[in-house]
């Protein structure tokens, strides 16, 4: 028989259900995510630190979990939320199931209970602290646990992500005959900031023929430039943007030296290096699934996105940045590029894993942006 295993919100909004994964307390700000697949990526993704994921697909572990599809050196979500976690999963890939998995990386889970209902609570009231319990089983008491957590505003947790020491890469993306693929001939030198940095992005920029290394968050603009790069990638990264001033100052550091690419935390630092301004969005916007516009082209892309907070497009237009693409959805920003420099940024995920692949052409741009400034 499973634990009973209670959800309590910081407003007093309680749901009853069953453990899943480990036994015990998990506490983070609850969040739903719409994607159907890549539950393995989402909950190694470094970007999930200090969050409880709720899928909103109702059976979520039908392929299990693999060796192979992990975004980070371990699992950073705090705690997560199903209606039905597959107790038999099959996939040829597979290598255990989702219950056994997070047992075995003491991720403390609920499931059974109506993820409908608490989806719809989080986006008319927003996404806000909570605590998922297997020990605790007074709701009230549960409930006030939620309320005296602390936020997510102003706290730095690239911190707690982002690695030690420098290193490099030399895996290109997966194969399903080959598995993961030797990288492309190297033709351009980058330095890749990891403030919580995805795998996938990892693999993406070396197919397209780039040298990396990948330095901690807190390195300074110095040190970079002393490398000589022909090119600087900022990554994803958990929390308020704004509680990370050290990687903003780096990056004002570099602007106008070299070219920059950004993707989600990182589009928000070239924002906020520039002069410009972030706020947290009511809910954020998690899934794989979201509409976004490019507005030099026209196109709409199917984007796979995880953020809490977003940019202000105004606060940037006297910075020297422009707009360049729109979440069709709430209209928020979701691209930038700067009218004069080699900088350009996005607030959604290119490098999917999870999710669809229509913009990969971004990271061939950031290689164009290089090949440009150094006159080829």
């Amino acid at each position: 028989m499973r634990k009973t295993a209670l959800l309590a919100l910081a407003d007093g909004r309680v749901f009853r259900g069953e453990s899943l994964g480990a036994v015990g307390e998990a506490t983070g700000e609850v969040v739903f995510n719409t994607a159907m697949t890549g539950y393995q990526e989402i909950m190694t993704d470094p970007s999930y630190k200090g969050q409880i994921v709720v899928m909103t697909y109702p059976l979520i572990g039908n392929y299990g979990i693999n060796d192979e599809d992990v975004e980070s050196r371990r699992p950073w979500v705090e705690g997560f939320v199903v209606k039905e976690a597959a107790p038999t999963p099959s996939s040829w890939r597979g290598r255990r199931t989702l219950d056994e998995y997070m047992r075995e990386q003491r991720i403390v889970g609920i499931q059974g209970i109506d993820t409908r209902a608490l989806t719809r609570h989080l986006r008319d009231h927003g996404a806000q602290e909570g605590v998922i319990s297997t020990e605790e089983l007074d709701s009230a008491r549960l409930a006030a646990k939620a309320t005296a957590a602390p936020g997510l505003v102003g706290r730095d947790l690239v911190r707690e992500v982002t690695i030690s020491a420098p290193h490099g890469w030399d895996e290109a993306p997966w194969d399903r005959v080959r598995g993961y693929r030797e990288p492309a001939a190297a033709r351009f030198k980058v330095v890749a900031f990891d403030s919580g940095i995805k795998r996938n992005i990892l693999r993406q920029l070396v197919s397209v023929g780039c040298a990396l290394t990948v330095v901690p968050a807190s390195t300074p603009a110095a040190a970079v430039l002393e490398q000589k790069p022909d090119g600087v990638f900022l990554s994803n990264g958990p929390g308020d943007p704004e509680g990370v001033p050290y990687l903003i100052e780096a990056v004002r550091g570099l602007l106008g030296k070299v070219p920059i690419f950004g993707i989600c935390l990182g589009h928000q630092i070239i924002a906020l290096a520039s002069g410009g301004s972030t706020y947290k969005l009511k809910f954020g916007h998690h899934g794989a699934n979201h509409p976004v516009k490019d507005l030099a082209t026209g196109k709409v892309e199917i984007t796979a996105q995880n953020h809490g907070f977003a940019v202000d497009p105004e606060s940037v237009k006297t910075h020297g940045l422009v707009l360049s693409h729109v979440n069709l959805n709430d209209g928020t920003c979701e691209g930038l590029r700067h009218r004069e420099l080699p900088v350009f940024s996005v607030q959604y995920h290119p490098e999917a894993s999870p999710g669809p692949h229509d913009a990969n052409y971004l990271f061939n741009r950031f290689v164009d942006l290089m090949r440009r400034a150094k006159g080829g």
